[in-house]
């Protein structure tokens, strides 16, 4: 081989490692604005983690009130149905005939304060501050949502007994990298 075309083969070499190493990172940064960028992030453990006797949470000792009227306002909930649209009207005493994951979720933020109004999942993708909470994580995309509050995911998909819908707690986490990760301040 020559010297003069070794030379070259090492430029171009060269030149290919330089640019695999410039554009490596653009192309790891378009894959993930093409998945809706969100990944998922699991939520830290919380201080204390709630319990599951018989399909309802008990809130820890040491959760902070409004995280205890989440807990509560879910546990409401469990036995309804699952119907989609339901339990977007405005929040009464009475409840929804059936709740779907969004219903679900928003009805569940109102016991604690933290929503005024039912909203629809995509929403959430914007709610509260990004990332998970120390108490409470939203995860959401514009076809579904579900929130962990001190440990347990309160859902109306991927049902520990999968012969009921409707809303339900859970011990397992749900790891899908389309949801994004939002919380509300302080919690």
């Amino acid at each position: 081989m020559s010297s003069a075309f070794s030379h070259k083969l090492l430029h171009v070499v060269v030149t290919a490692f330089a640019c695999t190493l410039v554009l490596a990172p653009a192309a790891s940064a378009q894959s993930s604005s093409t998945s809706g960028g969100a990944t998922f992030v699991p939520p830290p453990p919380p201080p204390e983690k709630a319990a599951i006797v018989d399909g309802k949470a008990i809130a820890p000792a040491t959760a902070p009130e409004r995280v205890k009227r989440v807990i509560a306002a879910g546990n409401r909930l469990i036995g309804k149905p699952y119907r989609y649209g339901g339990g977007h009207r405005p929040f009464s005493r009475q409840l929804d005939t059936g709740y779907d994951c969004s219903g679900t979720a928003s009805y569940a933020l109102f016991g604690g304060r933290f929503v005024r109004l039912p909203m629809p999942s995509g929403s959430f993708t914007r709610w509260g501050e990004r990332g998970p909470g120390r108490w409470i994580t939203v995860y959401a995309h514009s076809g579904h949502m579900y929130i962990v509050v001190a440990g347990l995911r309160l859902d109306t998909g991927m049902r520990d007994d999968p012969s009921r819908t409707g809303p339900g707690w859970s011990k397992k986490l749900r790891p899908v990298d389309a949801f994004a990760a939002r919380h509300p301040s302080g919690y």
